[in-house]
């Protein structure tokens, strides 16, 4: 018994594909990481992640 040939299908756009795996598993991770992009500077001059740093400092360590 011969086997059923498969129908030739043509390749998916990109974007087409994104969209559909989007629907399936929900939106997709950002295109850059935290590191690659610029933090938002508060009005101390001083980026989120030098608040935090600064915030992890132990009180016997001075601030």
């Amino acid at each position: 018994m011969p086997e059923a040939a498969e129908p030739t299908r043509e390749p998916e756009p990109e974007w087409k594909r994104r969209r559909r795996l989007a629907a399936i598993f929900g939106e997709t991770l950002p295109d850059t990481t935290s590191d690659e992009r610029d933090d938002a500077v508060s009005s101390s001059g001083e980026s989120s992640s030098d608040t935090w740093l600064k915030a992890q400092v132990p009180p016997h360590h001075g601030g």
